[in-house]
């Protein structure tokens, strides 16, 4: 089975090896029929502490490393 890719804006870097990722999905309403945006925030591992507040990166799914953290930088968009 394929790993999901996400894209989304790095909102914190304060941690080792770890960052926050706002991932933004936007969706007709099923009701309504407007564009509705939906965000999350993903702590993702980034092993050289590259990424940088405000940076767009991508980020995909792997194996548990920590209690939060199931994702992993791929590279930035």
């Amino acid at each position: 089975m394929p790993k999901r890719i996400l894209q989304g804006e790095v909102v914190s870097d304060k941690n080792d090896k770890t960052v926050v990722v706002l991932v933004e999905r936007r969706f007709k309403h099923p009701l309504l029929h407007k564009v509705v945006r939906r965000t999350k925030k993903y702590h993702a591992h980034d092993e050289s502490n590259s990424c940088k507040v405000g940076e767009i990166v991508r980020i995909e799914e792997c194996r548990p490393i920590s209690k939060n953290k199931t994702w992993k930088i791929v590279g930035n968009a």
